[in-house]
């Protein structure tokens, strides 16, 4: 290279010429300064001696691969220095091809120091994944770390526990000592979470006084305890911060893979639920979450979302159930009971279902489909020459509602050629006495309207006599867990006659539930019930089978298919 051209580039960069075996044949000032290497020291030596050991042997492969076929290189490479400090350069390989052979005669090198911006690029990636505060990592970096931990005891199948911990008293350190103060709490309080951690578990800081604790290699429940045991006694060990003696405690929430069989977020979110468990608890105590009631709460959330669709799909149906007059052998009305058509399960009963959604919302929809349904239905028979009455269960979510009477108004409007009066509602008795003030405002105002109703399951509560009295319900229904052993249980005998005679002494109408032979029904005539349902007259069928066994139907004929 020509001297003057040389002098530039010493006087810029650090600049070395390397012969075609890899040794060094010069080196400029700079080039000793930074590696800390003198010229004689150099020479002669190939580039190896400035290796940090951080690279993969790949790397220079690919370097003098490109080299050795005159080809430019560029990129970053890490050295070592003659006292074991490493630094980093950008460099350029730049090979010197012979003018008449066309062959590489040398190689140069040209670099620049880079230490510094890799130093900030280094700092800034470590403030983005870690707390300033306590040099914990963060949110963000924790995800990262959870996603890896949890992948590798998937593959490995080696349990993992995921720990949320809270600070039980942090807010009265902040407001009783101030927000510096309990900032040096965090900084001591992380310090000990380092210290008591194994090398392959982690702690992050997510936010204000939460924490969280990866624990590997969990092999048993003993062991688990005993950590957090550890970790608890750890965090309420005294404190001195500025002189003043601080006493804090933790509430721990763990949840354990792979019996929680999650995604990251997920196990955080179950570890996050056990530690308010943990705090309503009493606090200074770990709680270990509870897979099967997520379970549980998670097939509830299912069927209710697909019921709510079966609704919308128009998969759910009515079944009616007889309800006859046991001494003329007339059918004197239906009782209108929910099925749900299932596209691949087929015909789904309510107890399968229903109990899920009874505690939420839909349970309104369903109700309120239910009722028009029914109206409906009274007037397709109504125009085929049958006056049959219905009645319809009505949850008690449903019925407590304050708007229920005028959205019953709205319903029996859009059904006007429907007598209101044929419209029966039944209400469980453990519903009417839950709330008795309001549910005997809707009952008089629903029966303004014209709507019957009747107390369901009579006998199953803990209602008094003075409720019954305030209950303005037309009819009383004796619950079948009664009527079904009045044959051979005396205290199941004396109970519905006493209903009987309860019913008949307010001037209610009364109907026995689960006739199942006709020796119940002559029994229920004697004790003066004479209106009754059961699998004796029929199973609910279909609204378009009603006419059919209706007119087929007698006392004489009645089979009673048993359950």
């Amino acid at each position: 290279m020509d001297e003057k051209y040389r002098r530039a580039v010493d006087a810029a960069a650090i600049f070395s010429e390397t012969d075609l075996a890899g040794s060094i044949t010069y080196v400029n000032d700079q080039f000793c300064s930074l590696s800390g290497y003198s010229r004689k020291e150099l020479l002669g030596k190939n580039h190896r001696i400035l290796s940090s050991g951080l690279h993969p042997a790949g790397f220079f492969q690919g370097m003098w691969l490109a080299i050795t076929q005159g080809k430019i290189w560029r990129g970053e490479i890490c050295n070592r220095a003659k006292d074991g400090t490493l630094y980093w350069v950008d460099s350029t390989m730049v090979p010197l091809l012979d003018e008449r052979t066309g062959q590489v005669q040398k190689y140069v090198s040209i670099r620049f120091d880079v230490s510094e911006k890799r130093q900030l690029l280094h700092t800034l990636q470590w403030r983005v994944g870690h707390d300033v505060l306590t040099g914990l990592p963060n949110r963000a970096y924790l995800s990262e770390l959870l996603i890896q931990s949890l992948e590798f005891s998937r593959s490995e199948d080696i349990p993992l526990a995921v720990c949320m911990l809270d600070l039980d008293g942090f807010k009265a350190v902040n407001d009783g000592y101030g927000h510096a103060c309990g900032d040096l709490l965090l900084v001591e309080v992380a310090s000990r979470l380092r210290e008591i951690i194994r090398g392959e578990d982690v702690v992050a800081r997510l936010a204000g006084d939460e924490f969280v604790l990866i624990l590997r290699y969990v092999r048993d429940a003993d062991e688990l305890n005993a950590a957090l045991l550890r970790i608890l006694k750890s965090i309420s060990e005294p404190y001195s911060i500025q002189g003043l003696e601080i006493n804090v405690f933790a509430s721990i929430g763990v949840t354990l893979f792979p019996s929680d069989d999650e995604d990251a977020d997920t196990l955080l979110r179950h570890a996050d639920q056990a530690m308010y468990v943990a705090k309503q608890s009493g606090r200074n105590r770990f709680q270990l979450f509870d897979v099967s009631l997520e379970q549980e709460v998670k097939a509830t959330h299912q069927t209710v979302e697909q019921v709510r669709q079966a609704l919308a799909a128009g998969e759910l149906c009515l079944h009616y159930h007889p309800k006859v007059n046991l001494r003329c052998g007339t059918v004197v009305g239906f009782e209108a009971l929910l099925r749900w058509q299932h596209p691949v399960r087929g015909l789904v009963f309510p107890g399968d279902f229903l109990p899920l959604i009874e505690q939420t919302d839909l349970i309104v929809d369903v109700g309120e489909w239910v009722m028009d349904q029914a109206l409906a239905q009274m007037h397709q028979w109504q125009g085929a020459g049958h006056s049959w009455s219905v009645s319809v269960n009505i949850a008690a979510r449903h019925f407590q509602r304050a708007d229920f009477v005028d959205r019953l108004q709205q319903l029996l409007a859009q059904h006007p050629e429907v007598a209101p009066q044929m419209l029966d509602l039944e209400i469980a008795e453990s519903v009417a006495i839950d709330n008795i003030q309001r549910v005997t405002h809707h009952l008089e105002a629903c029966q303004a309207l014209g709507v019957q109703f009747s107390l369901d399951d009579f006998g199953t509560g803990y209602s008094s006599l003075s409720y019954l009295k305030r209950l303005p319900t037309q009819t009383i229904k004796i619950d079948k867990s009664f009527v079904r052993d009045i044959l051979h249980d005396k205290d199941d005998l004396a109970l519905t006659q006493a209903v009987i005679g309860l019913a008949r002494a307010f001037g209610r109408e009364v109907i026995a539930e689960g006739l199942e032979t006709l020796e119940h029904g002559q029994l229920l005539m004697r004790m003066g019930c004479e209106v009754a349902q059961g699998y004796f007259f029929a199973r609910p069928m279909p609204a378009a089978e009603v006419p059919g066994w209706v007119d087929g139907f007698s006392l004489s004929s009645a089979t009673g298919s048993q359950v």
